[in-house]
């Protein structure tokens, strides 16, 4: 069994039995940087990184200081999902009890991890950017569903591939991809099982732009910091709104909505933005 650490212990690249963590870097301005780095597999995913990976969203999450989060990978890959060679042979092989719940973990990982690793069905309002330096496919492209901003590399592809190798896309994509594509786009990517490049992603709405690689990260730190120069409390209120309006029907939606557009205009920091507005200064956001 791999021994458990903390995604929060230094130093950057901390070594457990040969493993490397998911980094999760602290930048100026609000802003974390989570890098998978699993270079040798293209990023693919066994246990113990989905585990660190979940463990790096939840420590997002509960980080008050923390507002906007970008997610990467290393070199030339940003997440090809699951490790074919170990994580899938090990749910396959224990379908049928983790389907009925007897089977909760597997080497001291939560096999809920998988899906939090990839945001399915996860409470988390805070934005997220993604910044994809090469191949997103299976898993990565079911955590690209939980994104809200995707920039990308020339070399980047896109790709549902679970069918191809005659496995289900069980992360989120089924069901988030064709709420935020064109359903026959969507449908292209689900059927086929093909990679697609960049640009075909841009076209079919599933990215905002494309730049060359070496300025990627920087142009994802740009979006966050576009994104934190408003306040936090209502960026939050606003994405939770979409996301939980649209699991809803129309008028729930609306009270949803409602509850969350009072809670943002009794808050301190609808009283300091138009201050600043009236003084002329920046706002000081306080989030609360």
């Amino acid at each position: 069994m791999i021994p458990d650490y903390d995604v929060r212990v230094p130093p950057e690249r901390l070594e457990v039995s040969g493993r490397m963590p998911i980094h999760y870097d602290e930048r100026d301005g609000h802003v974390v940087v989570i890098t998978i780095d699993r270079p040798e597999t293209r990023n693919a995913l066994d246990m113990y990184h989905f585990r660190d990976l979940a463990r790096s969203w939840r420590r997002f999450k509960d980080d008050p200081d923390a507002w906007v989060a970008i997610i990467t990978g290393v070199e030339d890959a940003y997440c090809v999902g699951a490790d074919l060679k170990s994580y899938i042979p090990q749910v396959t092989a224990l379908a049928e009890k983790i389907g009925s719940g007897e089977v909760t973990e597997v080497d001291g990982c939560r096999l809920t991890d998988g899906t939090y690793a990839v945001l399915r069905n996860v409470e988390l309002y805070k934005p997220i950017v993604a910044a994809v330096n090469g191949p997103c496919v299976a898993g990565g492209m079911e955590m690209l569903g939980g994104v809200d901003i995707r920039i990308a590399s020339p070399n980047a592809i896109f790709g549902v591939m679970e069918p191809k190798r005659g496995l289900f896309a069980g992360g989120g994509t089924t069901v988030r991809l064709p709420r935020q594509v064109a359903f026959p786009a969507a449908m292209e990517f689900l059927l086929t099982a093909e990679a697609f490049p960049a640009q075909r992603a841009l076209e079919l709405g599933l990215i905002n732009e494309i730049v060359p690689r070496d300025q990627l990260l920087d142009r994802a730190v740009e979006w966050a910091g576009r994104i934190t120069a408003n306040g936090p409390l209502a960026v939050r209120a606003t994405k939770e709104s979409v996301l939980r309006g649209l699991a809803v029907t129309l008028d729930e939606a609306y009270k949803i909505e409602q509850e969350l557009s009072t809670m943002v205009f009794k808050s301190e920091d609808a009283k300091e933005g138009p201050r600043a507005f009236a003084e002329k200064r920046a706002p000081n956001w306080k989030g609360r």
